[in-house]
């Protein structure tokens, strides 16, 4: 295989991976913009996002719906989390903030557990998805999941992007991140704004989870803890806060795991690499994906 391709196959899986983290760190940098709170219980949307697909397919729902359903099940989910754990201790020192998403993450995680098992339970799909496009006699590889997940991310930011910069209630959330007492001076509904954020942040959330959920092909209750652990890496790198920010620094982590991640020995604690033998340095897939 010539370096170019090699080059051009691994482009391909950073920008699909990449897609995951950023969407993931949009979530977590747009609560910390408005609430100035690290919200842990962040990844466990994208769990709540999957298992909610899972379950309306169960229901002989359309994949497509199922998707849908899934999402608005994680956005409502980061809604009542906002109402029931979060607004009661708003204005309260960090650290009660910090402690109160931890306890959100135990709770819904052993929820997740109590009603789903800890076992990982297939996430089923479409024979469509399941095909592959090869180019140059196999050696550059994408998936239709691989296609779906960037179409999907890119339409998501460009709504997200539309939202924030032309409706009245994108634009108070802007105003609200730069300084909330002041927004709550001049008539803005400041609750509403955060529970417009809590549900967008969500949203995302469990459309990552969803998006993760096709690529490794289970759903289980602890999905979401090492996305959030490398969104909140996402996140840092653009400017814990900012949108932007987080979308790049979601593509930038991953393009730095999927390039670095073969200089690493095959049996490397600091990474995961593939199972298979088979699976070439070229094609095979990092993070969720499978060969």
């Amino acid at each position: 295989m010539s370096y170019e391709l090699y080059i051009t196959q691994q482009i391909i899986n950073a920008v699909s991976l990449g897609s995951l983290y950023a969407l993931v760190a949009i979530g977590l940098s747009m609560i910390f913009g408005i609430l100035r709170m690290t919200n842990f219980a962040h990844g466990d949307m994208m769990m709540v996002g999957a298992f909610g697909t899972l379950v309306l397919q169960f229901l002989n729902l359309g994949f497509g719906w199922a998707v849908v359903g899934g999402i608005g099940i994680g956005a409502l989910a980061g809604v009542i989390v906002e109402r029931v754990a979060y607004r009661p201790v708003r204005g309260a020192p960090e650290v009660t903030l910090l402690l109160t998403s931890l306890a959100v993450t135990y709770i819904l995680e052993n929820l997740g557990i109590l009603i789903f098992t800890s076992s990982a339970q297939n996430f089923p799909l479409p024979e469509w998805m399941d095909s592959a496009f090869q180019l140059f006699d196999g050696q550059i590889t994408f998936t239709q999941i691989n296609l779906m997940t960037v179409a999907l991310t890119a339409v998501a930011l460009a709504a997200l992007g539309w939202f924030v910069t032309r409706t009245d209630i994108g634009l108070g959330m802007r105003a609200a991140a730069e300084d909330m007492g002041a927004a709550h001076l001049v008539g803005l509904d400041v609750n509403r704004l955060i529970i417009v954020a809590f549900a967008i942040a969500s949203g995302f959330a469990g459309l990552a989870g969803i998006l993760w959920a096709a690529q490794s092909g289970v759903v289980e209750p602890h999905m979401g803890f090492t996305p959030l652990l490398k969104a909140f890496v996402a996140a840092i790198i653009g400017g814990f806060g900012s949108i932007a920010g987080a979308l790049i620094g979601g593509y930038l982590l991953g393009a730095l795991e999927v390039f670095i991640s073969p200089s690493f020995p095959r049996r490397s604690p600091l990474i995961a690499t593939p199972s298979s033998s088979s699976c070439s340095s070229a094609s095979c897939c990092f993070g969720p994906m499978a060969c």
